[in-house]
């Protein structure tokens, strides 16, 4: 007998049909003699109904109360589903985060897991049953309710899977698995039959929206195999682990994320400092900075240019400007029409001329290349938003060319 924690998406639980479709699939597992713990998301556009609600209501609602409104569509999910499951004639419950174990930080709608005690759960187990819990949220040291912010729910089912020792995490969604594009915009992608979590964690970080990139570094930290697989077609999915079988691609897959803002400040005097109270300033905000390019001092001088997150766009701007006056430097530009195109893979390790091949890929469409960031598995650059769709697409078809 093993013990799995699976995961269903918001789409997945989204309305009755598919909840008895989730309540077939995770009966068919516990029939096989299998332990099951089940997390949910809230069904389809629940919490950006949620989000609508409160904003009728006013348009600064504290972080608190945001918690304690968008939990409850968990705990929808969660209960429909144990009914269902009941309803089929298997014995089922569903709990809320906390009564799951579930102790975070108390940094409201973006809390971290710190600790699962899965006491509750190993009891209902013991009894026999489905156990369905309610994925991104849990309670912190105050007894505040907390959620884990957008893809909390993968960060959930994962920190269940480490707590119990669990034998296998699977992710549902409503793709087949993890694919070297993604498979709605490239016809072409093909799915992968195995992943590792280095190369998954790159792809989840850089825009692909299969898995949450914090599930992926608990995985990775815990040594759990994640499956990533559909819940609307009965095919094996892709296994995310440590060690792949497989002979090393050259790439893994191609990303790409719109959600990108650049900024560039001109005219900064060129002695040291500069740079760390600038960096400073925006990590005392949590304001995270990816892509960094810094130009050759020049007459006393020099640039600096660096992409964030868009919705932290406007107050990295504000830092800037005060920055760029306190230190007597030229000015700042701002822009968000952009979009960050990558490529992953432990390939590119051992081959040579990966980068050259991407960038040809873009030449040959034309496409200009803004900032480029690289590391041992990963090629990204920055482009124009409109350019993006047709990037991903020529990379993808340089690095997978259309068998003839």
């Amino acid at each position: 007998m093993s013990l799995i924690v699976m995961k269903f998406g918001g789409t997945s639980v989204k309305d009755a049909e598919r909840v008895r479709n989730v309540a077939g699939i995770v009966t068919d597992s516990y029939k096989q003699g299998n332990s099951v713990v089940v997390v949910v998301s809230a069904q389809g556009d629940t919490t950006d109904d949620l989000i609508e609600k409160a904003a009728e209501i006013t348009a600064n609602p504290t972080n608190r109360e945001m918690d304690m409104l968008l939990t409850s569509g968990e705990q929808i999910s969660a209960s429909l589903l144990a009914m269902c499951i009941q309803d089929m004639g298997y014995p089922a419950i569903s709990l809320t985060g906390w009564q799951a174990g579930f102790l975070t930080s108390s940094a409201h709608t973006a809390a971290r897991i710190r600790q699962v005690y899965p006491d509750r759960i190993k009891r209902e187990i013991d009894q026999k049953k489905i156990v369905v819990v309610c994925g991104f949220q849990g309670v912190s040291r105050y007894d505040d309710i907390t959620t884990l912010g957008r893809g909390g729910s993968d960060t959930s089912a994962v920190a269940i899977a480490a707590a119990m020792h669990a034998d296998l995490c699977q992710i549902y969604t409503d793709v087949e698995g993890v694919f070297t594009a993604d498979p709605r915009k490239v016809p072409d992608a093909m799915k992968l039959e195995e992943i590792s979590y280095d190369e998954m964690l790159e792809l989840a970080t850089l825009g692909a929206q299969v898995l949450n990139n914090r599930s992926v570094e608990m995985a990775k930290k815990y040594n759990i195999e994640l499956e990533v697989l559909s819940s609307y077609t009965k095919v094996p999915g892709t296994i995310v682990k440590e060690k792949v079988k497989m002979e090393k691609m050259l790439i893994s897959g191609v990303a790409k994320d719109t959600d990108v803002a650049r900024l560039s400040i001109t005219c900064i005097p060129d002695r040291p400092g500069m740079v760390f109270k600038l960096f400073s300033k925006l990590a005392s905000k949590k304001i995270n900075v990816d892509v960094i390019l810094q130009s050759v001092g020049r007459d006393g001088t020099k640039d600096i240019a660096f992409t964030v997150a868009k919705n932290k766009g406007a107050e990295a701007k504000e830092i800037c400007e005060k920055f760029a006056d306190n230190v007597g430097a030229g000015g700042v530009d701002y822009e968000d029409d952009i979009a960050k195109v990558s490529i992953v893979g432990a390939g590119m390790e051992s081959h040579a001329g990966v980068a050259s091949k991407m960038f040809e890929a873009l030449y040959d469409k034309q496409i200009n290349i803004r900032m480029i960031s690289t590391s041992e598995i990963k090629v990204s650059v920055i482009i124009d938003k409109d350019d993006a769709d047709s990037a991903v697409s020529a990379i993808h078809e340089k690095f997978f060319p259309k068998e003839k």
